[in-house]
């Protein structure tokens, strides 16, 4: 099933089209085919900034649209993302549209080319599937790239690049948006298996009684007040001989415990929280917590990065593992006072049952841990004091590697999802001291994302690792650059810049 609706090329000369985006600079002269002068752009309030539009009144058949792109020449890829999804917002009535826009900038033509067809496919993208009224969605259908002849082939390259993980992102999107009632955890992992089938990828999903087998007491234990079972889904990512020209792969298949592979290898491991109500420390009855369908995020945008590795040539080997269930009250749900035995054999004193997240993730990276990988990465929409620390435009990046960290925030720079690394402060583990079990799940009222990391570092085997909080740009209340109202994905496109340009520490 596709989940973006539009359809972008690139080609050298201007196609026939039912609208035109011409860039327009804040400070150089205003490109003739827009047909009016800076003073008429100036006194219409289009002052050429980067994602400014203004529809221009035309004689021919298309309608011209002018798209900012700031001072001359220094527009990054990031700042044509941004006005390639404002000219896709302004061009919604029309089913064509044309561009130069990936000629503008000083980063090369491919990267350009990915950023324009990034921003041009999430602008586009709405969850319709429950509107009877469809008129609010784009009707912009496709979308040709125009460069100059010696940048096509750099240029398409960018823009298949930015097909592919605009797809990636917008697969994320649908899925965290979905009502819980349309996506339960056994429904999660049938699409992952419809997805890991389409994408090449190796997946194994465990039911209930797998989960219970192998120990996964926390995913277990939040499970136990839904009458949705749970779902855990592995996924195997390993390059091809094709992906893999040009590197050296060394010997051997997959390693086994205990052995390093050829290969570097990334574990990613997403909190799939279908819906979240808190469980016994039930949430309070309020509007926003209908967002809660998207505490799900996290293996939203795993399995979706995961689903473009092949297609891009990814040359790492990379696992990943969904961690999936939902977190309800009912008269066999986990209390307050219970205690929960993990994977790797810790227990875990419950003191709030609305801190589930961090419980299913132990269990994944207790998993993560025993593959003996290069680093892991997990990612979730964790604590509430993450968000309320760095807002909705960034997520709270910690973990027990700098260099690994580092990897994280260079991926971070490169795709635009902004992260902020908080400190793993050792001195605070004592917060989740429990009398009689090996810790608690809480850490107390302070340092809320902080203690849920070091929780989470307790089922790491030492091993290099990273945690994304991703609870606050989880959800956008508003259109915004790139951005749709609703859930974000945020991540995705992080997720797939670390798996590509890992490296071994």
């Amino acid at each position: 099933m596709k989940h973006s609706q539009l359809v972008v090329t690139v080609a050298r000369e201007t196609p026939t089209a039912e609208a035109v985006g011409i860039p327009v600079t804040s400070d150089k002269a205003v490109p003739a085919e827009l047909g009016v002068s800076r003073s008429q752009l100036t006194a219409a309030g289009f002052e050429g900034k980067v994602g400014q539009t203004l529809v221009v009144p035309s004689s021919g058949k298309a309608t011209l649209i002018a798209v900012g792109v700031g001072e001359g020449n220094s527009a990054t890829a990031h700042d044509l993302r941004n006005a390639a999804a404002a000219l896709a917002r302004a061009a919604s009535k029309h089913a064509s549209l044309s561009t130069t826009l990936a000629g503008v900038g000083r980063d090369d033509r491919a990267e350009v080319a990915q950023a324009v067809t990034e921003g041009l496919i999430l602008a586009t993208h709405r969850y319709a599937a429950l509107k009877s009224d469809k008129s609010f969605a784009s009707k912009l259908k496709s979308a040709v790239l125009v460069v100059e002849a010696k940048a096509l082939g750099a240029a398409a390259n960018g823009s298949r690049r930015g097909s592919v993980i605009g797809e990636a992102v917008c697969m994320a999107r649908d899925f965290a948006n979905m009502p819980p009632a349309h996506l339960t955890a056994r429904m999660f992992a049938d699409r992952a298996q419809l997805v890991a089938s389409e994408s090449g990828l190796k997946v194994e999903v465990f039911d209930k009684d797998k989960l219970l087998a192998m120990g996964c007491g926390g995913i277990i234990g939040v499970n136990r007040g839904s009458v949705n079972p749970p779902r855990m889904v592995k996924l195997s990512y390993r390059p091809t001989k094709s992906a893999l020209k040009g590197k050296s792969a060394g010997k051997g298949g997959t390693a086994g415990k205990g052995k390093k592979s050829s290969l570097p290898h990334l574990i990613m491991v997403g909190k799939g929280v279908m819906y979240d109500s808190g469980g016994i420390s039930l949430k309070p009855s309020n509007p926003s917590h209908a967002m809660m369908k998207a505490d799900m995020s996290g293996a939203a945008a795993v399995l979706s990065a995961m689903s473009t590795l092949k297609a891009l040539g990814c040359k790492n080997q990379v696992t990943a593992y969904l961690m999936c269930t939902d977190n309800l009250p009912s008269g066999s749900a986990m209390a307050m006072g219970d205690v929960l035995t993990m994977r790797n054999k810790k227990t875990v004193e419950i003191h709030n049952t609305d801190a589930e997240g961090r419980l299913i993730l132990a269990d994944g990276l207790s998993l993560a841990a025993e593959q003996e990988p290069d680093a892991i990465v997990d990612i979730a929409t964790l604590t509430g004091s993450c968000a309320a620390a760095l807002g909705p435009k960034m997520s709270g990046v910690m973990g027990n590697n700098a260099r690994f960290i580092n990897q994280v925030k260079e991926a971070s720079k490169a795709v635009d999802e902004d992260v902020w690394e908080l400190p793993l402060e050792r001195s605070y583990r004592r917060m989740l001291d429990s009398y009689i079990a090996d810790m608690k799940n809480v850490g107390g009222g302070e340092a809320g994302a902080i203690t849920a990391a070091l929780f989470l570092d307790e089922f790491t085997g030492g091993h290099p690792w990273a945690h994304l909080d991703i609870a606050g740009p989880m959800w956008s209340d508003a259109d915004a650059g790139w951005l749709q109202r609703g859930a974000t994905a945020h991540g995705t496109r992080l997720l797939v810049n670390l798996a590509e340009n890992f490296r071994r520490r």
